[in-house]
Parts: structure tokens; sequence; C-alpha cells
């Protein structure tokens, strides 16, 4: 091989300046919680690399620390201590597709030691089309079968998305 397949090329696309971003904070009740997603269009799709800090760290050798990830269809991060980011709304879903297919649904953070960093390719939505949405953590894993939202359980951290610049 020459060096350049399509995983070395999506790779080194990460140091590249991405076209959107979205920083993430914890809710009241989980405020250690920060971080930032990237967003990086490619041909092939969109590049989202994800690094959070904070994630709370569940008793037990075996417990799950892995967390539902998603990005929702609302603008803002705004919320009560009773709903937090009530402003995120439900799952980005333009196809009306149900659950686990919304366009917003994306593989799970796994923490480790309260942190998680991930990057995958996805071809469920360009950047430009998720500009202005939301991204949010939930408490739970997704189990990807329960409608609407997988079980995924109480929002625990939000970011809301941004032109990269902005």
């Amino acid at each position: 091989m020459n060096g350049s397949t399509p995983s070395t090329c999506l790779l080194s696309m990460l140091r590249r300046q991405p076209q959107a971003y979205a920083r993430i904070r914890g809710s009241d009740a989980y405020p250690g919680i920060a971080g930032t997603v990237f967003f990086y269009q490619t041909v092939r799709g969109a590049v989202v690399a994800a690094e959070v800090s904070g994630l709370p760290q569940p008793p037990g050798r075996c417990a799950s620390g892995i967390f539902a990830f998603h990005i929702h269809a609302g603008p803002v991060c705004s919320g009560t201590a009773e709903e937090p980011f009530a402003g995120a709304l439900s799952h980005y879903d333009p196809g009306s597709c149900p659950h686990p297919y919304h366009a917003g649904d994306l593989p799970p953070l796994f923490g480790n030691s309260g942190y998680a960093f991930q990057v995958f390719l996805t071809d469920r939505f360009s950047v430009r089309e998720i500009l202005g949405k939301t991204v949010i953590i939930h408490a739970n894993p997704d189990d990807f079968t329960t409608q609407p939202a997988g079980k995924a359980g109480q929002r625990i951290a939000c970011g809301e998305i941004r032109a990269f610049g902005r």
C-alpha cells in the first residue's frame, strides 16, 4: 500500500480545522463534565471526534461507564434542574425513522475512569445539516431498541453545535 488508504486519509483530516464543534458542559447535577465534539465533513460522510472528561464513574468493577450519545434537534442547551437541557428537544430525526435509525443516533461513549475519547465516521448526516442542533450525553447506555430514545436516561451533558470560528 502507498499509505493513502481511506482510513489514513480520514485520520490525517483530524489535523485540519473542523467545520463545526460543540463545547460540552454538564448539567447542574454533573457540573464536572466538560469536553468538545468536533465535526469534519469528508466525501465519505461526517467524521465525529469527541473528547469528554468528568463523566460519572459507576461503583464496582463490572459497572458499565457507558453513556448514550446523541444529536438532538433542538438548538439550545437550556432547561431546568428537573428537566436538564429541555431546549435540546428530541433526537435529530429528519427521516422519521424508528430508534436506533435516527440520524442523531450515535455510537455510545465508553468512560475510562471518567474520560472518553472516540472518533467515528457516519453518513447519517452532513455537518451542514446539524449546525444549530445539540449534542446530548445521557446517564445510561442506549439499549438500541426502546422507542423513542433507547432508555438512555437523564441528560447529563449538552453542547450546541456551531460552525467553527463562531
